[in-house]
């Protein structure tokens, strides 16, 4: 599957949640009289929102943040303008407040809306006695000499226009229970129809399932969803030194054909397969394939993957498929590792378990033979051989398909792939020199599971699971080509803060309920 599908979650939650502690920490270090009563910041929310962070302790989260380790190393995630100047006026702000926050301004809520950029955010928190005149104070600091604030109405409501020094404008909306503030208008006027219709996402009914009673001391919780992959997910965020840990939990029941509908079709794997895996891996998915038709129906609904193919190569495809299902065992593996030459660019190989290795290769020998031949091809020209020095491994090349493509999204298509079978698994890959290499490393023993960065970052996943993904973002920033396309924007945008990573998903599926589980691991080697 694409990167950029299976990793939005970590992009809702980790990524932007670094960011906001900053924020947090110049904006809520002030103080007020904790006397008024709560209000349900949630029902402000637009329906519309792609996430929502939460924090009832913000000096707690800055303090954690504080401590991790890239914090220290001065690396921090600027992807919101207004939090980064929330942040310039931290020191006067604390002047402002000295004795700490009031319980309404300490509990804080950020809604995410697309398209994603730095000022599609809004931030909300509720308002104590005294609170007002802090407010005042801050936007005060922050207002443009040369013009003064202007107040639109909207709907019965006033809309508070602040000109910034540098050419932007702030909206706020405030009343006696709460403030909203972001960088764009429309955003603050969303908020106002939500109130005023109540279509917010406290009557989503999902929303409400997952944004239960809290059950853990986690000082923040992202509330995150992505359409085609899952719905309302509940994560819960812990920081401690080199590490990000999210543990979420989805009752999702959206009938809709989405990623993790697909994975609850299949059965769990168990063990994170770093003996089979090149030391160099940079990136590699691993899923169970025990329902080969969820799967399969799954792939063909990418665009990407399947725009252009025709009639034969459709027909290819199906032939392809009815093979993979007879002959594949438990689990399917997708991995992009560094070959020697970092020259020729990352080599691409997809690895899949087969219960018979005699008579999946004489079957795959058979469909490669039987392929109608291709305008200029000579029939001998689709076997060849690699040989080790232990052993000569026939190399087979398929018909187009598009099949590689939907089940690991790292090639254009449709394309030839190349066969050939090693150690129990079938061997899949875009070019013969991927296999050549990937059977080179493991001979010599050269392989991941050795890896301290991979080792530390498995130790804190479950050992039986649906799915699993790593990632090393420095290794994935740096390739050129279709290899990007697997970053979305938002990794690409903040590069300098997220080559300093390396990322761990997993989702595991018990009694219809999904446990995604997200590790943001800080390279400091």
């Amino acid at each position: 599957m694409k990167l950029s599908t299976i990793v939005k979650i970590a992009i809702t939650s980790s990524v932007l949640l670094l960011c906001t502690g900053f924020a947090l920490y110049s904006y809520f270090k002030l103080s007020a009289a904790d006397v008024r009563k709560d209000f349900n910041l949630y029902t402000l929310v637009p329906s519309n929102a792609t996430a929502v962070f939460v924090t009832g302790d913000a000096a707690e989260l800055v303090a954690e943040i504080e401590e991790l380790t890239c914090s220290k190393n001065q690396q921090y995630l600027h992807v919101s303008k207004l939090f980064s100047s929330l942040k310039d006026y931290l020191y006067s702000l604390q002047e402002d407040a000295p004795h700490g926050l009031s319980r309404q301004m300490n509990r804080l809520l950020i809604s995410f809306h697309q398209p994603d950029n730095d000022h599609n955010q809004v931030l909300y928190c509720r308002l104590g006695d005294g609170d007002r005149k802090l407010v005042d104070k801050f936007v005060q600091k922050h207002l443009s000499a040369a013009y003064p604030f202007k107040i639109f109405k909207y709907k019965g409501e006033d809309i508070y226009i602040y000109p910034m020094s540098d050419g932007d404008f702030l909206a706020c909306y405030l009343t006696p229970d709460f403030l909203a503030l972001s960088y764009q208008k429309k955003l603050i006027e969303e908020v106002i129809d939500t109130r005023k219709t109540g279509n917010s996402i406290a009557s989503d009914s999902t929303f409400i399932e997952v944004n239960g009673p809290r059950k853990t001391t986690s000082t923040a919780t992202i509330y995150a969803r992505m359409d085609g992959m899952i719905g309302w997910t509940e994560f819960d965020m812990k920081l401690k030194d080199d590490f990000i840990y999210f543990s979420g939990i989805s009752h999702d029941v959206d009938s809709c054909f989405t990623f993790i509908n697909a994975l609850r079709q299949q059965e769990a794997v168990k063990g994170f397969a770093g003996d089979a895996l090149p030391s160099t891996t940079f990136y590699l998915s691993r899923q169970g394939v025990t329902d080969w038709a969820s799967l399969l129906a799954y792939g063909e609904r990418q665009e990407y993957a399947v725009a252009t193919r025709t009639r034969e190569i459709l027909d290819r495809d199906k032939e392809l498929s009815r093979y993979l299902i007879e002959n594949t065992g438990q689990d399917l593996v997708a991995f992009l590792f560094q070959r020697e030459d970092s020259l020729l660019g990352p080599a691409a190989v997809m690895a899949l378990s087969i219960t018979d290795v005699l008579e999946a290769e004489r079957m795959l020998r058979s469909f490669v033979e039987a392929a109608p031949l291709e305008e200029g091809e000579r029939r001998n020209s689709r076997i060849s051989f690699y040989y080790s020095p232990d052993k000569a491994y026939p190399v087979y090349k398929l018909p187009l398909t598009t099949l590689f493509s939907q089940l690991t999204g790292f090639s254009e298509s449709p394309i030839h792939i190349y066969a050939t079978f090693y150690s129990g698994r079938l061997l899949l890959a875009p070019d013969e020199d991927s296999l050549f290499r990937y059977i080179r490393q493991l001979d010599k023993g050269e392989v991941l599971d050795g890896a301290l960065v991979y080792r530390a970052g498995t130790g804190s996943l479950s050992d039986s699971y649906h799915f699993m993904l790593m990632a090393d973002f420095g290794q994935l920033l740096d390739q050129s080509g279709n290899h990007y396309r697997f970053i979305p924007d938002f990794f690409s945008r903040n590069s300098d803060f997220f080559r300093n990573f390396v990322i761990f998903v997993q989702f595991t599926c018990a009694d219809g309920v999904i446990y995604p589980n997200i590790v943001l691991k800080y390279k400091t080697e």
